[in-house]
């Protein structure tokens, strides 16, 4: 993905491009990079844009808006949002015809136009079918976001600041991992930092103020707690997450960062795995980036919990989250 954001940034731009997958965000944002690098200016580029629905027009209505000159400049672009639901034409002959004049455009599409295909999610078998197979060359998928802190720490380092690892791991725990809200999230955050100092570091103290999340009682302190046997520290901490946050969702942010907690000791026991250098217990973690500075906690972890306590833990946090969703 970065060197496709790359070559568009560069002006490199290509006729088609077919973006699948749920992050809708990204899919938003890099249709706004082909919009703003295709055009010499804003007047134009919003001139010279058409943004079509799937479940509004058919294939053979794409590939006939494609093929249309532009007006009074030398190219236009075209979006079609929700193309996974893009209309079949009115007869099963109709289609087979739109299906095959659609193939002819992907094998030799307008100069003239930026085409834009934006659809959900899809299986790899859809893709082998008309007419998304001729869209081959074309795609490229956005998949949920699998390490959400790493895509933090990226964000923050488009804009000139890099994370402390206690900031980042903050910051991880407690944002919707969703492309949307880290971006938001980064946004709010750096123009926070900003204001504190020149570009540089952001702190787990900044985390702490811009997102909202209390220096005393959170899941870090939780998972210390927890860490030293203190099962009265422990309770008094939860009770005030869930006082701060809310009920549910204090509680399912104990519940799904316990899980995670005790899912990596788990793994530490397995065999051979504290002999292993620690950027590859780190990884089998899940912990990356900066996140690799604190794999060596769980080893610190696993000789506290037995595998048995682990294992009575992980049952226990199992049933809780059957029964906070019913």
């Amino acid at each position: 993905m970065k060197q496709l954001r790359k070559d568009i940034s560069a002006g490199k731009i290509k006729p088609v491009y077919f973006l699948y997958g749920p992050e809708s965000f990204l899919k938003e944002e890099l249709a706004g990079l082909v919009k703003t690098r295709a055009f010499d200016s804003t007047e134009e580029a919003d001139l010279n844009t058409t943004i079509l629905y799937g479940q509004d027009i058919t294939l053979g209505e794409i590939v006939s808006r494609a093929s249309e000159f532009p007006m009074f400049t030398q190219r236009k672009l075209l979006i079609v949002r929700h193309a996974d639901k893009i209309r079949k034409a009115g007869s099963p002959k109709l289609q087979k015809q739109h299906i095959e004049q659609f193939a002819r455009y992907c094998s030799n599409p307008a100069d003239s136009t930026i085409l834009v295909l934006d659809a959900g999610e899809m299986d790899s078998k859809e893709l082998q079918k008309a007419p998304w197979k001729d869209l081959r060359p074309f795609r490229h998928d956005f998949l949920k976001i699998r390490h959400p802190d790493v895509f933090a720490a990226e964000r923050a380092e488009s804009y000139g600041w890099e994370f402390e690892p206690e900031a980042l791991k903050a910051f991880s725990a407690y944002i919707d991992p969703t492309a949307r809200e880290i971006a938001r999230e980064i946004e709010k955050l750096v123009m926070y930092a900003s204001s504190q100092r020149k570009k540089g570091r952001i702190t787990a103290n900044d985390v702490y103020d811009c997102v909202g999340i209390s220096k005393q009682y959170n899941v870090f302190e939780l998972e210390k707690a927890l860490a030293a046997k203190n099962l009265r520290l422990c309770s008094g901490i939860a009770l005030m997450i869930m006082e701060q946050e809310g009920l549910k969702d204090g509680m399912m942010n104990i519940l799904r960062y316990l899980t995670t907690f005790y899912m990596r000791i788990w793994k530490v026991h397995s065999p051979g795995a504290r002999q292993q250098p620690l950027s590859e217990t780190a990884k089998m973690l899940g912990m990356y980036g900066k996140q690799e500075y604190f794999a060596k906690n769980y080893l610190d972890y696993a000789s506290k919990f037995s595998l048995q306590e682990v294992e009575r833990s992980l049952l226990a946090l199992r049933r809780t989250d059957a029964a906070l969703k019913g």
